[in-house]
């Protein structure tokens, strides 16, 4: 699910209470971090403002990551992965990354575009026909391709939730935010390498994105790894939630290439470094993803609320007196995450918390290191 389409319709102040929050050193930060606008805060004393940000606006768990010059900056993590318990969250704690499940999926897209599994142009039902078009678009729904899907053109709802698909326009004349679009793809890429949507897809997507990008503990589908180190959702009233499969719609087993990605900030970093040093993949490939595929509307909801302009392969575009930024959100409601990426400015951030308390955070850290939404 989207943050932007479904949580940043209000904008929620900082208020002061007395929620402590936890935060461990981080070994690979510099002394100093810059922000877009070229100001410059020390580590102790960042850290220091991350702590205060996190009590006033009652977030439970942190993890973050800055990057400076195409390199990362700052790393730390703060607060509990239980509230209740108390236990810190620490280096090795995953998250849920909800919708930043989809920047790092056009990754693997463009990989197989390269590997020659996949064509950006080529209508995907002549790759696998999708079995759950309503009659009314079954001819117009021939016009999808992975591009619109990427860059949401495909008219398909953000998800079915069973019902046939009826599409709300002609694809690649409008922009929809889908997720059941994204796992579509995911389907073909899965058949054309023969081997599903489960864990071979997973495997697959490891070896060709996480394992060269160093992000050992990324994955898809639900590991042992997870089992020990996943920092438990907060609801609310900051009230544990989960931290299994056992919770929600999702099984732990399937591939679900809009939202069943989980990681830490350290590692997803590691991927947004890849997009501004433009690391495994052609440069084509990478001019391809930053590019703008969907101009958005002056009435779009998003422009409107958020002032972004459009989208590219797999992220939203903000233009801004800095340059463009490329950007992305994840809700899954007990966990929030956000990305973004400066390539003017070789500067990005990450950050996964196991809470829904996203906006205030990024309120709270823009004046503290400059805008960084």
């Amino acid at each position: 699910m989207n943050l932007l389409k479904y949580t940043f319709k209000k904008s929620i102040s900082l208020g002061i209470c007395i929620f402590m929050a936890l935060s461990s050193c981080a070994q690979d930060s510099r002394d100093m971090v810059s922000g877009l606008d070229g100001s410059t805060i020390a580590t102790s004393v960042l850290n220091k403002k991350i702590d205060s940000i996190l009590a006033a606006v009652k977030m439970p768990g942190l993890s973050i990551a800055i990057i400076n010059n195409s390199e990362i900056a700052y790393h730390n993590t703060f607060g509990f992965i239980n509230s209740e318990t108390k236990e810190a969250v620490d280096k090795q704690t995953i998250f849920e990354g909800a919708s930043l499940s989809k920047p790092i999926f056009a990754y693997f897209v463009m990989k197989m575009v390269e590997n020659g599994k996949l064509d950006l142009d080529k209508p995907l039902y002549e790759y696998l026909p999708h079995p759950g078009i309503a009659e009314t678009s079954k001819e117009a729904y021939k016009l999808i391709t992975a591009r619109m899907v990427l860059s949401h053109q495909t008219g398909f709802p953000n998800h079915a939730n069973g019902k046939e698909i009826e599409l709300a326009f002609m694809p690649g004349t409008d922009f929809m935010y889908s997720g059941e679009a994204f796992q579509y793809l995911a389907a073909i890429i899965g058949m054309s390498n023969g081997v599903g949507f489960k864990s071979e897809l997973n495997k697959l997507f490891q070896k060709e994105v996480t394992q060269p990008l160093d992000m050992t503990h990324t994955t898809f589908v639900w590991d042992e790894y997870l089992d020990k180190h996943k920092a438990f959702g907060h609801d609310d009233h900051g009230k544990p939630t989960q931290n299994n499969p056992s919770y929600g719609g999702w099984s732990g087993k399937s591939f679900n290439a809009y939202s069943s990605l989980h990681s830490e900030a350290k590692e997803y970093a590691q991927f947004l470094i890849a997009l501004l040093q433009r690391k495994g993949l052609k440069d084509d490939a990478f001019t391809e993803m930053l590019t703008e595929h969907t101009h958005f509307k002056n009435d779009n909801e998003l422009k409107l609320e958020t002032g972004q302009t459009g989208w590219g392969l797999g992220m939203a575009q903000k233009s801004t007196e800095n340059g463009m930024m490329h950007m992305h959100t994840g809700n899954n409601h007990d966990f929030q995450s956000y990305m973004m990426i400066h390539p003017e400015k070789k500067f990005g951030i990450v950050f996964f918390t196991n809470s829904n308390k996203a906006i205030p955070f990024i309120e709270g850290l823009s004046t503290v290191i400059g805008p960084v939404f």
